[in-house]
Formats: C-alpha cells, sequence, structure tokens
C-alpha cells in the first residue's frame, strides 16, 4: 500500500511540474523580431513629433522607499504646443504652495523648450523639457526605451527631485 501511494504521489508530481512549465512557456507573450522593431519605430516617432504621453506606475521619491502607483490616473502628456503634468509628490519642499490645491505636479505649459537627443545605448532617447510659463521653472528629463518603458526626472527649484518611472503610450498607431 505504502508503495502505491509513493508511486501515484511521484506520477502526481511529475504531471504538476509537467503542467506548470507548459503554461509557463504558453502564457508568455512572445515578440518576433518584427514587432520590437514596429514598436520601437512608433516609440520614436511619437517622441521626435512630439505627441505623447508617459504614464508613470511608481514614484521614487529621494531618501524615501519607491511607491507604486495605482491606475493609470498619474501622466505626463506632450505635444506640439503643450506639456501637460498630473503627478504625484512626495518628498521635502522647500518653499510650500499658499494654495493647498497646488500639491503634486500639476501645470499646464505652452511655453517651453523640447529636445531630444540620441541615449547612450542604441534604442534609448534622451528628452529634456523646460517650462518657461509656469511660474517656477520645472525641468522634465525622460529616458526612454524602444520598449516604450521610460523614467521621468522631476526638478522642481522649491522641492527635492522625484523620479517616476512608467511606460510611453502605445496603442499600435
Amino acid at each position: 500500500m505504502k508503495l502505491i501511494k509513493n508511486k501515484s504521489l511521484q506520477i502526481l508530481l511529475l504531471f504538476s511540474a509537467f503542467m506548470a512549465g507548459s503554461l509557463l512557456t504558453n502564457c508568455g507573450t512572445s515578440q518576433t523580431a518584427a514587432d520590437k522593431k514596429q514598436k520601437a519605430l512608433r516609440i520614436q516617432e511619437k517622441i521626435e513629433s512630439p505627441k505623447f504621453t508617459f504614464y508613470a506606475e511608481t514614484a521614487y521619491p529621494m531618501r524615501f522607499s519607491p511607491i507604486h502607483l495605482t491606475g493609470s490616473y498619474y501622466d505626463l502628456k506632450v505635444s506640439k504646443d503643450t506639456v501637460c503634468a498630473y503627478l504625484p509628490y512626495y518628498g521635502r519642499v522647500y518653499v510650500a504652495p499658499m494654495d493647498p490645491t497646488e500639491g503634486g505636479i500639476k501645470f499646464t505649459s505652452t511655453k517651453f523648450e523640447y529636445k531630444v537627443e540620441k541615449g547612450k545605448r542604441p534604442g534609448n532617447w534622451r528628452i529634456t523639457i523646460n517650462t518657461l510659463d509656469t511660474g517656477r521653472g520645472y525641468s522634465l528629463s525622460l529616458d526612454v526605451w524602444d520598449n516604450g518603458s521610460a523614467r521621468l526626472n522631476v526638478i522642481d527649484p522649491d522641492r527635492q527631485t522625484i523620479f517616476f518611472d512608467g511606460d510611453i503610450e502605445d496603442n499600435g498607431k
């Protein structure tokens, strides 16, 4: 009897391992090289035009633990004539705003400098945006990779620097 239990246990474990292995290989999305190249071209076109949206997923305040952001509420929208930011802020504030509704990083700028450079590695771009009409001179630095992931660095003269990790919107268009 003991031998049968061990034999059936061995069969059950072997079957479970086989199913887990097949699920792991079948559940992953497989991108071909052509798909990756198409996505890289779409991302490059968006940042050079400029017409894209960066969605923040994680905030990295200075001297604090990372904060995972929920939903796709926090973003940076960039177009040829407007930069609009709606991002949270965590960290040290040197000059507090007089209006309590001015918390976070919220602005719309129509006068700004926009510059795109190739990054240090292939498939990487560095975007620099300096606002000229927001009252405070925000300096935004966005590192974008060809897979759509990005890191945003926000420099505000009245606050400590904060970083955000996220993605550039890629809807396949």
